[in-house]
């Protein structure tokens, strides 16, 4: 009896150290892709406006994971489950996230947004300190603001300074970055409850419902309906639509998949890899020039990210190891 319980125990930490190591691959792949649809957002917004582009994009993930649902490819079940911190979670990200970066970036540079944008890891580290009352070593800390510096350092070569006139902007931006912060806490929490198909589809159906909302007022306010259908008609827009939708579905069930397994404070520094990816997508498909603070911030970036995930990574397998031999003995 005593054999077959220290096996389990085995077991168990071995099935822990492979999730955390899927997560890890997810981290970066996630990071590829976010990086990579900057680029197809780019092309769409030449045929819809921004928030439009939103709208249809959640349409999109959402109309996927209905028919997903209606074949019997995913499974769900909310029954007697704490529904309040999934609508928690959902005013936090996506309509929360979205409605201050809009509205932000009406009174602010696309480039103030990513230097604000890029302190996101920090106030995650923060709020899972607080929250989640994960520990990180001081080492961690310091690559973490290593990957940040990394993000701040490119923009600002770029000459793109923090207009304090424009502060009513920069605190919208401020508020995206800390309820997205807020989302990777929470989300992590209530993985416990919900499995990644749950949290995501109440995800990307909450959004559907309330870009839908916002954008139907908007145009009937306007009396332009017909322009918002109008993209529609042209087979380039909706090729491109799909692939978002695609995009957001995927990235949302990965998020959330890997905020069940890494701590949020590590989780969130791999944001700022979609910045390397982004300038590497904008050399070699649309040919912008690749500057050499590009390379010194994407250095300083995957740096910082490798640092701040490794160290715990590497106490996480010593300690597997050592259960393991204290079993096996």
């Amino acid at each position: 009896m005593e054999v077959e319980k220290k096996n389990n125990m085995v077991l168990d930490e071995n099935f822990k150290l492979n999730g955390v190591r899927l997560a890890y691959l997810l981290a970066v792949i996630n990071a590829v892709i976010i990086g990579i649809s900057f680029l197809v957002v780019k092309k769409s917004l030449d045929y819809s406006s921004p928030f439009d582009t939103l709208t249809f994009r959640f349409a999109a993930a959402f109309l996927i994971l209905i028919v997903s649902v209606a074949l019997g490819i995913i499974k769900l079940n909310y029954r007697g489950k704490p529904l309040y911190k999934l609508l928690l979670l959902a005013t936090m990200y996506p309509i929360g996230f979205f409605t201050f970066q809009t509205f932000g970036l009406q009174h602010a540079t696309s480039a103030e947004g990513g230097i604000i944008n890029a302190v996101t890891p920090v106030i995650t580290m923060l709020f899972a300190s607080v929250f989640l009352k994960e520990a990180t070593t001081l080492s961690q800390k310091w690559f973490t603001l290593v990957s940040v510096s990394g993000v701040v350092f490119i923009f600002m070569m770029k000459g793109s300074n923090i207009d304090l006139s424009k502060m009513s902007g920069i605190l919208l931006l401020l508020m995206a970055s800390i309820v997205f912060a807020g989302y990777s806490v929470l989300a992590r929490s209530i993985s416990q409850h919900y499995s990644t198909t749950e949290i995501s589809f109440f995800m990307v159906g909450i959004g559907f419902m309330s870009t839908s909302l916002i954008t139907l007022v908007g145009h009937s306010v306007n009396d332009s309906l017909g322009s918002l259908l109008a993209p529609l008609s042209n087979g380039a827009f909706v090729l491109l639509i799909l692939c978002l939708g695609t995009v957001q579905l995927s990235t949302a069930l990965m998020g959330n998949f890997i905020l069940s397994k890494l701590q949020a404070s590590k989780a969130g520094v791999f944001i700022n890899l979609s910045t390397v990816v982004s300038i590497a997508g904008s050399t070699f498909v649309l040919g912008e020039d690749l500057a050499w603070y590009h390379i010194c911030g994407s250095f300083l970036i995957i740096i910082g990210v490798i640092g701040a995930n490794l160290l715990g990574r590497k106490r996480f397998t010593q300690k597997t190891k050592a259960v393991n031999h204290a079993n096996a003995v």
